[in-house]
């Protein structure tokens, strides 16, 4: 237990860097790519705490956030085919030429910020909860840690999606069916794992 204690306190430290950095980001990829680790600080702490709920709350935690991160990375493929660029200054606006994703831009950043009744709620929860147990002064890292991931998930939607279309951007591509039927199969399981936890974990009757 004792061995475990800086791993705690480096995992709790990298949630914080993490979160800041990808609120310095201006490349779309590198911040969805920081969010993952911000997110795995939550994971590692949990493993090394191992209780029945911190555990639970791990399993839960990466296969949401492995949908999540997916879904989110998709988007951004799905923007640079139009706009050949990753840069965020340069690709505002696409609210207004592609609608639709911005409905799948919305309901991956909720679902990276754990809104329910994703399954990314579930496994925070549990996992915040073992922390607080293991220690009550964890509670302020981690409350600044999901201070820092709802920020930078507005950011980056704000980023892509609002603002003054760029006069260089000619889009001419709108979205596909198969695009839409990407998103589906991210989003859907996210949501319907949440009515069956026990698929997971014994933790419920």
């Amino acid at each position: 237990k004792i061995l475990a204690h800086p791993l705690l306190i480096l995992a709790l430290w990298g949630i914080l860097m993490a979160g800041s950095i990808c609120l310095r980001q201006t490349d779309l990829k590198a911040m969805i790519a920081y969010s993952s680790i911000s997110h795995m600080g939550l994971v590692i702490c949990a493993t090394m705490i191992q209780t029945q709920w911190s555990l639970a709350g791990t399993i839960f935690l990466m296969i949401a956030h492995g949908l999540t991160s997916s879904m989110l990375f998709c988007l951004a493929n799905t923007n640079y085919e139009r706009t050949h660029s990753r840069t965020l200054l340069l690709t505002r606006g696409l609210h207004l030429i592609l609608p639709l994703t911005t409905f799948w831009w919305l309901a991956a950043n909720l679902a990276n910020l754990a809104i329910p009744p994703s399954i990314n709620l579930m496994g925070e929860l549990l996992i915040i909860t073992s922390l607080f147990n293991w220690a009550n002064i964890s509670i302020i890292l981690t409350g600044l840690g999901t201070l820092l991931t709802a920020s930078y998930s507005l950011y980056m939607f704000l980023s892509t999606q609002r603002g003054k279309l760029p006069t260089h951007l000619i889009i001419n591509h709108p979205t596909h069916t198969r695009e839409h039927y990407l998103m589906t199969l991210h989003l859907t399981p996210l949501i319907l794992l949440t009515t069956k936890p026990e698929l997971f974990t014994n933790i419920c009757p």
